[in-house]
């Protein structure tokens, strides 16, 4: 527990949290009243989402497996008949 003040900030008041506390500056917080006390929450962040798209061919070594869920394109095929006749 801890003693601190209410202080006017712009149009608003506010509330300093001690750093033991261990608030993280930035954090999201709800702010609900219950029988005339203040109950502060942190927002759950939504999950965040990782694009790896960028990574690919990045590791020396490494070999992309082949894909197969797709059928090869009539031009690819068309060129792989001229390849072998000739």
């Amino acid at each position: 527990m801890a003693e601190t003040k209410i202080f006017k900030s712009g149009n608003s008041v506010a509330v300093r949290l001690p750093a033991s506390f261990g608030a993280v500056p930035g954090t999201t917080v709800r702010v609900s009243e219950d029988k005339g006390r203040w109950i502060v929450e942190p927002v759950a962040a939504p999950p965040r989402k990782i694009d790896i798209s960028g990574f690919a061919g990045k590791a020396p070594g490494i070999r992309l497996a082949p894909r197969e869920d797709f059928e090869a394109r009539p031009s690819m095929v068309a060129a792989k008949k001229a390849g072998n006749e000739a």
